[in-house]
């Protein structure tokens, strides 16, 4: 079965709420919430990437390299994954990410 844009935006949700629940119990200093931070990261993002990069494109144009290159840097399983680059997405980047997910996820919802 083919996943919808719908679909994506809700599974990349989903992650990315389970993500805002680990800061809930603790911040980034504590290496556990970050790894677990990190991971839905990263699995919100990889949610979103489509053969065709329609979507991606649509959403976040010349942008979606960064979004995708933060996403490699923690899913290559590197050794060391810089707590200041995930800090600095969740605090700077993250909040415009998610409302760019839910402003479309809107639209795909209200009938035309």
């Amino acid at each position: 079965m083919k996943r919808t844009d719908n679909d994506r935006l809700r599974e990349a949700l989903l992650h990315l709420d389970a993500l805002h629940r680990h800061l809930e119990r603790q911040d980034l200093a504590d290496e556990t919430v970050a790894d677990a931070v990190s991971l839905r990261l990263a699995s919100a993002i990889e949610t979103l990437r489509t053969t065709d990069g329609e979507l991606e494109t649509r959403l976040f144009g010349a942008d979606w390299g960064r979004i995708w290159a933060t996403r490699n840097h923690i899913a290559r399983g590197y050794a060391f994954v810089s707590q200041d680059l995930i800090q600095e997405t969740i605090r700077f980047n993250l909040p415009d990410f998610e409302r760019t997910l839910r402003s479309e996820l809107d639209k795909l919802d209200t009938p035309d």
